[in-house]
């Protein structure tokens, strides 16, 4: 040591001169802080680009919500047209743009396809720009042309320039659709994009009495600062029995932003996970490289190096290695969002090439330094505070817990907490997710003192290996806590992951069913109906088919008589009252409908059909505080009809059926303006062609009426679902990484502790059969002691993610767990193996005179 130097450590070196000695003593490839590094840098990537992602998405939803809406206020309604005063009313906050949107069926001689026919005034659209495929922005379609989605013409097997029909008038193809800039606005489709003049589904008679289609009318306002909010209360107030809909240009798409929201937290989830993962693998990476290092400490306390001393100089190693690997992992973060970005275009609006987003960036930068040194500061400061003696000889005498380490890590944990809650969206999840980290974490520590003392009190083997193994997982300064911990998140991620995957597969058999009916079939006139049903059994004799009124309704008021509470006056709806929030639809019939099963109260009689009562569903009820007896004030067609609650019942919804929140007897509602809905089930073994020529009878026999391909709907909504799942098996994967290189630096650490043991026993004369055997004996032991712990902490963690943010039934596949929990288990034990090799290699000369 230099005299400047010697004569600093009277004082205690400088930041300088520590730094001068760390950097001389640290290894160009980070040699023994790889692990750390690593770890680090996954948990810090996946929060980088997790952050930037969906910061990206929100400021876009943000700042393009009036595009997105199409106005800065939409007012939407059911089955009728805005009244002239009502227009009126609207546009006097500025300029006014309407609408319709329905389903209806295209056709040619040769071909039928149903399709989601949208029809714009010529001012259209208010905001943004809409073009064709070959660049043009043509504006609004007017007279009889029609630009169609490329799935249109495929359908109907036409070009740019030919015809086709629309109910009873003919249309032209005027163009390509390529960007609709309101599309994302419009929610889920049943068919491609038809966009004609508002004028023609008028023309085309699709526009029927009791026809099920919407009325949009868009206003961009002409005073900037208006709120939306405010102009959706005064319509409300002006018009509270009208059954408008609202939707503002702060939140243009809800199901984008609640679909953003929910990923946003999991996939935040998930970073945490992995960060946690992470932080046990840095402390056994500092642990290990620590005690590598033993020698090299020790020697600079001889030389005079104080305690202090000593922790500058680590601790500007482990800084160095901190933010190498969270630079790394914001860089990696950022390069890795444009692929994400393109696996959602056309889902959500997100920005293509590199996106940077310094909030989201700099969050997960600070979660990747707070992480690294609240697990790193405990075995840094346990290394500080012994003598250099005791340090030399770490090996053999283990070095004692220091209570200022403990204090150090939970002060850091404690901040990383308050990070975390400080910056959610749903902080009682996120308190939830960390107070279980939390209580997994003791568990798991817990569990690694018990197997310490379950060995030490077990009988002993007769087998060697099995006695040695048992020696081994109790013995003085044994690693048995830092593997069981490792050990245990790995394996709860390999769980976690299988659940999650599973969950959603089951969701997907049991939310889309295998069988469901060929067709739904809209707007059939009710004097029609037996005309109907012999135009489709007559060249399909096995055909079901099924019929029931459909109307639109919105419920004005409910509660017990003479106390109801009126909907348009409540603050917010309650959770599970969805049925309360704008127009729904609504049905009537003599009997109890297919797939429910009433529950409380009674079906009404023969004799009772002509009051006015109605059936809900049960879970409604429960959520509206509503029950038999007490009244239901709907609205229908800006009319106002009271009805009595008669019974509850259970609704099988995966049915695919016809299923109604609210079945109304025929006295309550049947004299209201409506038409026939209905579902058509023909046989298995009916062949295409055969179904291509009774789309076309029925759009021939009924032209006003609109088909829904089924199939094509299920495809869509599996689709959906199966990109979620994609989604979420790549992000949990992420903490399936995290808990692998938790887990090579465990065993790595491990290795490096014994093999003064292995030398040990090779002098002694044991084989590398039996060396191997003791290393797989001992992991074995521990692992499978860990299965049941890693199996509940990953479901549960799990269940959480399934059932909590995405809303979806939790039906994981035991079988498929329990498989990759197994594999999990066959991992580690080949992570032993493939640690232990080197063991073998070790000279035993060299070894003992390192000691």
């Amino acid at each position: 040591m230099s005299a400047d130097t010697a004569k600093g450590s009277t004082h205690g070196l400088s930041w300088g001169a520590a730094w001068q000695i760390a950097r001389r003593d640290l290894n160009a490839r980070f040699k023994g802080l790889r692990l750390l590094l690593v770890c680090i840098f996954l948990g810090t990537a996946a929060l980088a680009a997790i952050g930037t992602l969906t910061a990206s998405i929100e400021r876009e939803l943000q700042s393009s919500g009036r595009e997105l809406l199409g106005g800065d206020l939409e007012v939407e309604v059911w089955q009728r047209d805005l009244s002239p005063e009502e227009q009126t009313a609207i546009g006097e906050y500025g300029e006014l743009s309407g609408g319709y949107r329905l389903q209806a069926m295209a056709s040619t001689d040769d071909a039928a396809a149903p399709v989601e026919l949208k029809a714009v005034e010529g001012n259209w659209p208010l905001f943004g720009n809409f073009t064709l495929s070959d660049g043009s922005e043509p504006g609004a379609p007017s007279g009889n042309d029609a630009y169609l989605a490329q799935g249109a013409l495929d359908r109907l097997d036409i070009q740019v320039g030919e015809t086709f029909r629309l109910g009873t008038i003919t249309v032209r193809a005027a163009g390509i659709i390529e960007n609709e800039p309101d599309r994302l606005s419009e929610g889920f489709q049943l068919g491609p994009t038809v966009l004609v003049a508002k004028q023609v589904p008028v023309d085309a008679g699709l526009l029927q009495p009791g026809s099920l289609y919407q009325s949009k009318y868009r206003v961009a306002f002409d005073n900037a600062g208006r709120d939306p909010e405010g102009v959706e209360e005064e319509l409300t107030e002006a018009y509270p029995n009208a059954g408008f809909d609202f939707r503002t240009r702060d939140r243009a798409s809800p199901g984008a932003d609640r679909f953003v929201t929910r990923m946003s937290d999991f996939l935040t989830l998930v970073g945490l996970a992995a960060l946690v993962i992470a932080g046990i693998g840095i402390a056994g990476g500092v642990s290990s490289y620590l005690d590598q290092r033993r020698a090299s400490i020790a020697t600079l306390k001889v030389l005079g190096a104080s305690s202090r001393d000593i922790v500058r100089i680590y601790a500007l190693q482990i800084a160095v290695a901190a933010f190498l690997g969270s630079a790394l992992g914001l860089a990696t973060g950022v390069l890795v969002t444009p692929l994400l970005g393109m696996a959602l275009q056309g889902l959500l609006p997100v920005e293509g090439g590199f996106v940077i987003e310094p909030a989201p960036l700099l969050l997960a930068g600070t979660y990747g330094v707070l992480v690294a040194f609240a697990f790193a500061a405990a075995p840094l400061l346990r290394a500080r505070a012994y003598p250099a003696m005791a340090l030399m000889r770490s090996r053999i005498v283990p070095l004692a817990k220091d209570r200022r380490a403990l204090m150090a890590t939970a002060a850091g944990l404690v901040a990383i907490c308050a990070l975390a809650l400080f910056t959610t969206g749903q902080a009682w999840l996120t308190a939830g997710f960390l107070a279980g980290a939390g209580l997994a974490l003791i568990a798991l520590a817990g569990l690694g003192l018990g197997l310490q003392y379950a060995a030490r009190k077990l009988p002993r083997p007769s087998n060697p290996l099995l006695r040695s193994a048992l020696a081994n997982i109790h013995r003085p300064g044994a690693p048995t806590s830092a593997l069981v911990t490792a050990l245990g998140f790995g394996l709860a991620a390999f769980v976690l992951l299988a659940a999650i995957q599973s969950a959603i597969d089951g969701n997907i058999q049991s939310r889309v069913p295998q069988e469901a009916p060929d067709y739904f079939v809209i707007d059939v006139p009710p004097e029609g109906k037996d005309r109907f049903e012999e135009l489709i059994t007559t060249p399909f004799p096995q055909a079901t088919v099924r019929a029931v009124p459909t109307l639109r309704g919105s419920v004005l008021a409910f509660g017990p008589e003479g106390n109801m509470q009126r909907t348009a006056d409540l603050e917010e709806i309650p959770e599970g009252a969805w049925a309360l929030r704008g127009e729904r639809g609504i049905t009537y019939a003599d009997e109890a409908p297919m797939g429910s099963r009433v529950v409380e109260g009674e079906w009404w009689s023969e004799e009772q059909a002509s009051e006015a009562l109605v059936s809900i569903d049960k879970e409604f009820a429960d959520a509206a505080g509503l029950g038999v007896g007490d009244m239901l004030t709907i609205g229908i067609l800006g009319q106002e009809r009271d009805a009595r609650i008669a019974n509850l019942r259970e609704i099988d919804w995966e049915t695919m059926g016809f299923n109604f929140t609210m079945v109304f007897s025929s006295g309550a509602i049947a004299d209201a303006p409506h038409k026939l809905s209905a579902t058509i089930e023909l046989p298995d073994d009916a062949d295409t062609a055969a179904r291509a020529q009774l789309l076309r009878a029925m759009v021939q026999e009924y032209p006003s009426s609109s088909v829904v391909e089924v199939g094509e709907v299920l495809v869509q909504a599996r689709t959906l679902l199966e990109q979620v799942g994609l989604a979420t098996l790549a992000a949990a994967a992420v903490a399936v990484l995290a808990g692998l290189a938790v887990l090579m630096g465990a065993i790595a650490a491990a290795r490096a502790a014994r093999t003064y043991d292995t030398v040990v026993l090779r002098v002694m004369g044991a084989s590398r059969r039996q060396i191997l055997g003791l290393q797989l004996a001992e992991y074995g032991l521990i692992a499978s002691a860990l299965a049941l712990v890693a199996l509940a902490l990953g479901s549960g963690l799990g269940w959480v993610i399934i059932t909590q943010l995405f809303e979806f039934d939790w039906l994981p596949d035991w079988g498929a767990v329990l498989a990759v929990l197994g594999m999990g288990l066959a991992i580690v034990l080949a992570f032993a193996l493939g640690g232990s090799l080197p063991l073998l290699r070790a000279k035993p000369a060299q070894a003992l005179r390192e000691l």
